[in-house]
């Protein structure tokens, strides 16, 4: 009888071992398999402790521009797929569009009341109080915008600089004897920067099926600067024609050297301007306080004798 007892807690035991493995199986694959989707993600350089790739952060905040932003997506008037394109130039690859609205309406919100609790605090005036309220709350929106636009910017001016480093580097491995996706490859290796990191994700979607022609569109979708569409241009042409690539990287290579020797030329043409306004309005007041400071007041105090 104590054998039968055994065996049946025995089995019973199994049964609801199996019911619980068969319940948690199905949450084992699907976290498997986002581990799996993970190995193939993009992993940049990270510039600090705790930040993401696209430089999105986790925790209470992130989540509540989350619900923010999709509350106010509802609204008519958001334009999803431009800010996307902003947020990629920018390099913010994972965060959603909707999230940076999110932060975006919380800035609105912050910064207004930032500003009353500070000029309370202060003790300034109530119309001052109230007039900053509405220019606290446009810089609040206005802020967050700015600064990815001016990131982008940054960004496209570091990959238009390093894209004739990039040629140069495909020339030599192209006439070396390695075919473009490898020389691809080495130099994804080889270059840092937003470059490099354009390079290693264009290499991950043709790993994950993407013709090289597609990988190259996306990454002139991502980077749309001149010289990265003169560049895709160019290989695409020359896959379409069949023509030798290392012949086209070669005159490529020129052109941009070119192009960078008149980008840096209108720039130091444009110097001298942007230095008048700084020279008028700070430098020579102060020059003319200190040489004729002193004979005004000696002329004054001739003609007062």
């Amino acid at each position: 009888m104590l054998i039968v007892v055994a065996s049946a807690v025995m089995l019973m035991g199994a049964a609801l071992v199996l019911l619980a493995r068969a319940a948690v199986l199905p949450r084992m694959r699907t976290a498997e398999t986002l581990g799996q989707i993970d190995a193939y993600g993009f992993e940049g350089g990270r510039e600090g402790d705790g930040d993401a790739p696209g430089g999105a952060t986790t925790g209470p905040i992130d989540r509540l521009a989350g619900r923010v932003g999709g509350l106010a997506g509802r609204f008519g008037g958001f334009r999803e797929a431009s800010l996307r394109r902003e947020l990629v130039a920018a390099g913010l690859y994972s965060l959603a569009p909707r999230k940076f609205l999110g932060y975006r309406v919380l800035c609105a919100i912050s910064v207004p009341a930032a500003w009353l609790w500070s000029a309370s605090a202060a003790g300034y005036a109530g119309p001052l109080v109230v007039l900053g309220i509405p220019c606290a709350a446009v810089a609040g929106w206005v802020a967050p915008m700015t600064i990815v636009r001016r990131r982008a910017r940054r960004r496209s001016d570091a990959i238009d600089y390093d894209l004739p480093n990039l040629i140069d580097l495909l020339v030599v491995t192209v006439e070396a004897g390695l075919g473009f996706n490898a020389s691809l490859q080495l130099a994804g290796e080889r270059l840092k920067g937003p470059l490099g990191d354009e390079l290693r994700l264009t290499l991950q979607e043709q790993s994950m099926g993407l013709s090289t022609n597609e990988a190259l569109r996306n990454l002139l979708a991502r980077c749309d600067t001149p010289l990265m569409r003169s560049f895709v241009r160019s290989v695409l042409q020359g896959e379409t024609l069949g023509v030798s690539i290392g012949q086209i990287m070669r005159e490529l290579a020129t052109e941009m050297r070119k192009r960078r020797r008149q980008a840096a030329e209108e720039r130091a043409q444009k110097a001298p301007i942007k230095l008048l306004f700084p020279l008028v309005f700070l430098i020579f007041p102060a020059m003319f306080v200190i040489l004729l400071g002193p004979a005004i007041f000696s002329f004054l105090e001739a003609i007062g004798g």
